[in-house]
C-alpha cells in the first residue's frame, strides 16, 4: 500500500497532519521529499542565488541600476527639504 502523508519534523520525529489512521506498531517506509529545502548547505549553479534574490530585474541589471540612482536621488532632495 502506498500514502502520501504531509508531516513536520520536530527533532528525530515527524508529526503528521490530520489523522494518518495508521495501526499502532505498524512497521512503514519513509521517502523524504521537501517542498521548500530548509538545507543551507544546497549549493546552487552559480548566479542562481542572485536570480532568485532580484525576481524579475535579474535579467535587466542595468534597469536596475537606473531606478536605485533614482532612488538615491529622490531621498537626497527629501532630506534637502526637510533640513530647511
Amino acid at each position: 500500500m502506498r500514502k502520501t502523508l504531509i508531516g513536520t519534523v520536530r527533532g528525530n520525529s515527524i508529526e503528521l497532519a490530520g489523522d494518518a489512521k495508521l495501526p499502532e506498531g505498524q512497521e512503514i517506509e519513509v521517502t523524504v521529499e521537501f517542498d521548500h529545502p530548509a538545507d543551507s548547505t544546497k549549493v546552487l549553479p552559480p548566479g542562481e542565488g542572485i536570480r532568485r534574490a532580484f525576481g524579475s530585474w535579474a535579467d535587466d541589471a542595468e534597469e536596475l541600476d537606473a531606478f536605485l540612482e533614482w532612488n538615491r536621488a529622490s531621498r537626497k532632495l527629501e532630506r534637502r527639504d526637510s533640513a530647511e
